[in-house]
């Protein structure tokens, strides 16, 4: 499918920069796109995980790197009809355009975003366009920022901003931060003893901080599980061995509205633990009547689930006890009250190549309530109903979308950054770097803004460790793996969660975070310097001869910085003292 508008076009055109009369040619994009060769690129995107900036930190629109790339490559490229002397007649600029589709589609291939040989011939062509002398690009509406990333990629400087703190520091980590360090070897001093190789002389990139961020992670997570490691035990297996727990899963409870009653009621969703064939297990009630109590005991086998006590759509539920129906009215009270509970379900494992479902023991509900944080984002969470819907039962705050367990992992992952930064700090000035006094935000590229850079790649892992790491989390039956908390572009209400093992090599894991980071960092670009700035478009000075190029706002049915207040309040932890004028809110501003 090949895009053209429906008129036909000068080639040449006089225009007006400056009060200069100029000469405009038509560009590609104005003309003819291969439409389908883009939008089957982008949509390939959604399922790349290694080295996609959808790995380093989540955001809720982020636009696809080989559409960016398109776009920004015909935008600035001539189309052949403006091109008069070198193409004369249509058979000749349909042949040229059919050269140009070629670049493009080779272009907008996963497998090319850094083959020097595509992106070469494309940013040759850009220079032939632009007369030697290609515009800086700027995206005053950078949001994940895609659109700058991709501009610096085809060789051109790269600016951007956004009101929304968490987008400029995703951005900055995008494209400000590896350039200023393209080349630098990594600090850490394992890599300095057994690499013998010069990073400076291979084209440039930021792979040395890659590795500092890789190497300085590990060490965050081996200090925290020496801190809180004993929080999170083993299961035992019916063979008497012990497994890694790659989760607990847990039913929010209410008191049944029936006074006669007054049980403990599970709000379970669904009961199955795994819909897989030939790996079917589901949790199975046991109802003491007399007693009022439930527990729960795992099955696996050919066997079917139970009903969820779940009734339609909504939050009610039916007791398992005595049969009344508890309506949504009455949990929202419960919730608001603070008297939402939680019950220990079932145990995920990791078994040999497989999950393996386990029933609940005392020991490990005692052990996980043993927890407690030392700090907590007790910012509220906004009233924004087609967005947030858990306020309403009571998590009306951001430390109550996790349990204490995952309050403590969280503050002691953000403790640990302040510890890696100084560590690293140390270890740069001993590899050679100089001991200025600029920081990151002073565009420093000594020891200190070296190690702040390596800091923020060990937030941003965080904040995917958060993600998963909420009770907003839940178990996805059919594929045995966690539903995150942005499984959507909302924080819903969740009533049977998953608690991720922040200590295993698994999904939820910091380990697992810290290395798609650094395999993001590793693939960006490093050779046009880029910049990020939080600011409004209006306040901004516009040079002549920029290009802009932007997905601009459009109605407000995504709240993003409603959202984004559920990293900003960790980022916000970790890299505070770091970039203090993007954090300077308790929250991100809303006005």
């Amino acid at each position: 499918m090949v895009f053209r508008p429906g008129r036909k076009t000068n080639t040449v055109d006089q225009i007006v920069i400056g009060g200069i009369t100029t000469t405009y040619r038509k560009k590609l994009i104005e003309v003819a796109l291969p439409l389908e060769a883009i939008n089957i690129a982008s949509a390939r995107e959604k399922s790349i995980r290694h080295g996609h900036p959808s790995t380093l930190h989540l955001w809720w629109a982020r636009r696809p790197l080989a559409a960016c790339r398109a776009v920004l490559f015909a935008s600035l490229v001539d189309d052949p009809s403006s091109r008069p002397e070198e193409f004369p007649t249509e058979e000749a600029q349909e042949e040229e355009r059919k050269r140009l589709f070629k670049i493009i589609e080779d272009l907008v291939q996963w497998e090319n975003t850094n083959d020097e040989k595509v992106l070469g011939k494309a940013r040759r062509e850009i220079l032939k366009s632009t007369d030697g002398n290609p515009p800086p690009v700027l995206d005053p509406f950078c949001g994940g920022g895609s659109i700058p990333l991709e501009a610096q990629r085809l060789g051109l400087e790269a600016h951007a901003s956004d009101l929304n703190p968490v987008a400029v520091l995703i951005t900055k980590a995008m494209i400000e931060i590896p350039p200023r360090f393209a080349g630098v070897g990594p600090v850490n001093p394992e890599s300095r003893k057994t690499q013998q190789r010069t990073w400076s002389d291979e084209k440039p990139s930021a792979s040395g901080l890659a590795e500092d961020v890789r190497y300085y992670g590990k060490w965050m997570r081996d200090e925290a599980e020496r801190r809180i490691g004993h929080l999170y035990p083993k299961a035992k297996l019916s063979d008497g061995t012990e497994a890694t727990v790659i989760a607990w899963l847990w039913a929010r409870t209410v008191k049944c509205p029936n006074p006669a009653c007054g049980a403990t009621m599970p709000l379970v969703r669904s009961f199955a633990l795994s819909t897989k064939k030939g790996k079917k297990a589901w949790v199975e009630p046991v109802i003491d009547h007399e007693a009022k109590t439930i527990r729960f005991d795992v099955k696996t086998g050919e066997g079917l689930p139970p009903d969820s006590p779940k009734i339609g759509r909504g939050a009610k539920f039916r007791c398992l006890v005595c049969g009344q129906v508890a309506e949504d009215q009455h949990i929202k009270a419960e919730g608001m009250a603070g008297r939402m509970g939680a019950q220990l379900m079932a145990i995920v494992a990791e078994g040999n190549r497989k999950r393996v479902y386990l029933s609940p023991t005392e020991e490990h509900e005692k052990i996980a309530a043993e927890a407690q944080p030392n700090w907590a984002p007790t910012q509220p969470l906004a009233y924004d109903p087609r967005n947030i819907w858990c306020v309403n039962y009571g998590l009306d705050t951001f430390d109550k979308l996790f349990t204490p367990r995952q309050l403590l992992a969280l503050d002691t992952f953000s403790d640990l950054v302040k510890m890696a930064l100084d560590r690293v700090f140390e270890d740069a000035l001993a590899a050679g770097l100089p001991d200025d006094d600029g920081g990151i935000e002073d565009s420093g590229k000594g020891a200190r803004a070296y190690a702040e850079a390596v800091a923020t790649y060990l937030a941003f892992a965080i904040s995917k460790v958060a993600n998963i790491g909420s009770s907003i989390a839940s178990w996805m039956s059919d594929r045995g793996a966690f539903r995150e908390t942005f499984a959507r572009q909302a924080i819903p209400m969740t009533w049977d969660f998953a608690e991720a093992n922040p200590f295993t090599d698994a999904g939820g894991s910091l380990i697992a975070a810290v290395e798609k980071g650094a395999m993001s960092v590793n693939a960006f670009p490093a050779e046009s310097y880029g910049y990020a700035s939080q600011s409004d478009v209006v306040s901004q000075a516009i040079s002549d001869g920029m290009a802009i190029s932007t997905d601009p706002p459009y109605y407000d049915n995504i709240g993003y910085a409603n959202l984004s207040d559920f990293f900003y309040v960790w980022l916000r932890r970790s890299l505070g003292k770091i970039y203090p004028s993007i954090f300077s809110t308790l929250l991100v501003p809303k006005a």
